[in-house]
């Protein structure tokens, strides 16, 4: 008790240490405005907004400051994705796409100021009970961390490639994996983190340093995102916005059930790695459907429907923080693009991770959340007038602010270069369907798999019995083994006879 008591006042004392600084709403309004921007645009997303943002401001700002612009960005852009689902019909963002089944039909009503405003109180309950989810689990992370050392840290970024590979998979798992591994073997390029000798260079001083985080990121998820944007333009005329954008208390009692059952899914889904807020909004919106006595009205204009989407995908942010702060393994694409601010930051996210910075992560959710449902029901005009805006004119844009973010690293020319490359990779793989995010995240976890293995092995001379000679090394042992056996045909087919003699 006197442990859990400790912990609630760390958070009070960080909570308020943020509140109090002028500068915590200067860039909470900044970054929140600029989430709900890219999510109101069709063809832009979480991920992007994410990522522009750590290449413009990454190191170069407080890590408080740059965690609330990262984070901000995050959960506006989620929230921002309601606005086109619902005015135009086509989902801003994946993660709206489940909203668009109720609230453009509840638009077509004369219904969308209504719709607007249970979305937003919807968006902000959600992602406070994801928040909430994600501060029980730093007195977990606090439990654990004690027993991690090299071999399990080693062991742990392994099963974080190779699950976020097996996860993110389209079709075959294998090309998840080919994906993580590409990372793996990007992040050896540099120097030795041991020896200081340099690797793969081919004699070229820019990669002495390795991949810089920053062009890698805006390569894999900008330029593929900007590319389809352009070959595929959605249009659509946004529907005349009817009623006050005021939540309708009435409902939001009437539903309470629906939005704590929706919460506790979306924390729960978006704390599955490599699954995200799309998929949490999916699997809400059919679990309501199901279990609702309403369920004939869904994709109809139902409020319960559209409470059912809005507040699990905002929940998931929550819940795709819980692995990433707590095993290293990102729970969806924005949340590994965050990943990347923590690796330029010098945080190593994991089970070793400083209890300070999860709580001011918490913090500055919390924060987030209540700009994002006040921006959500005084600014709503101003967001609506934005989506008028073609995606010729603002995708352009975006890339010359991809260039900028890119080029702001420090790495000059060459930065450029390297972002152009991993954008031209990770289009192409996109389009024979291997999965890019295990890609970033094998760049992003491999430093520490390359450092945490071999001084594993120079501390055992080369004994491999030190990688299950340990109790929490064994069992990462064997969950990795476990996962690569998993996915044998062999297996698959035993599993599959095996549940059908079952049933």
């Amino acid at each position: 008790m006197d442990f859990i008591l400790s912990q609630l006042a760390g958070f009070g004392t960080t909570f308020v240490g943020l509140a109090v600084d002028p500068l915590t709403y200067l860039y909470l309004i900044a970054s929140v405005f600029l989430g709900i921007t890219f999510g109101a645009l069709p063809g832009l997303t979480a991920t992007l907004a994410v990522t522009i943002l750590t290449g413009f401001f990454g190191n170069k700002i407080p890590l408080d400051y740059s965690l609330i612009a990262l984070l901000g960005a995050y959960v506006g852009a989620i929230y921002g994705g309601s606005y086109p689902s619902i005015l135009l019909n086509i989902p801003g963002t994946a993660a709206s796409a489940a909203t668009a089944m109720d609230g453009y039909p509840l638009a077509k009503a004369g219904r969308g100021g209504e719709a607007l405003g249970l979305t937003t109180t919807a968006s902000f309950i959600g992602t406070v009970i994801g928040t909430i989810t994600l501060l029980i689990f730093v007195w977990a992370l606090l439990l654990v961390s004690k027993n991690i050392a090299s071999p399990e840290k080693a062991l742990l970024a392994l099963f974080g490639i190779l699950l976020s590979g097996t996860l993110m998979s389209e079709d075959l798992v294998i090309k998840g994996w080919i994906a993580g591994l590409i990372g793996l073997a990007m992040s050896m390029v540099g120097l030795d983190p041991l020896l200081s000798e340099p690797r793969y260079t081919f004699g070229w001083s820019y990669l002495m340093s390795g991949f810089q985080v920053v062009p890698v990121l805006m390569g894999a998820f900008a330029i593929p995102q900007i590319i389809d944007g352009l070959r595929h333009v959605e249009a659509g005329k946004a529907l005349a916005l009817k009623g006050r954008i005021l939540p309708n208390l009435r409902s939001i009692r009437r539903y309470l059930p629906t939005i704590g059952r929706s919460g506790v899914i979306g924390t729960g889904v978006g704390a599955l790695p490599g699954v995200g807020e799309d998929v949490a909004g999916w699997v809400s919106y059919g679990v309501g459907k199901t279990v609702s006595a309403e369920g004939d009205k869904f994709g109809k204009g139902s409020l319960e429907g559209l409470l059912c989407s809005e507040t699990a995908n905002n929940a998931c942010i929550g819940g795709a923080l819980i692995p990433l702060l707590v095993l290293g393994i990102p729970g969806s694409p924005p949340a590994a693009a965050l990943m990347g601010a923590f690796k330029i930051n010098n945080v190593i996210p994991g089970p070793t991770i400083d209890p300070e910075i999860i709580l001011r992560v918490v913090a500055i959710l919390v924060l987030a959340s209540l700009t994002m449902f006040l921006m959500g029901l005084f600014t709503a005009r101003v967001f609506i007038r934005i989506l008028a805006i073609p995606q010729t004119i603002f995708l352009p844009v975006v890339m010359v602010l991809t260039t900028i973010g890119s080029f702001s690293v420090g790495g000059g020319i060459n930065d450029l270069y390297l972002m152009l490359g991993v954008g031209a990779v990770a289009y192409f793989m996109n389009l024979m369907k291997y999965p890019i995010a295990p890609l970033v995240i094998g760049v992003i976890l491999g430093s520490l798999f390359d450092e945490t293995f071999r001084r594993s092995l120079f501390l055992s001379d080369g004994d491999l019995s030190v990688f299950f000679s340990r109790p929490g090394a064994a069992i990462l042992l064997v969950l990795n083994i476990g996962l690569i056996l998993s996915q044998l045909p062999v297996a698959k087919r035993a599993f599959s006879r095996l549940k059908g003699f079952s049933v």
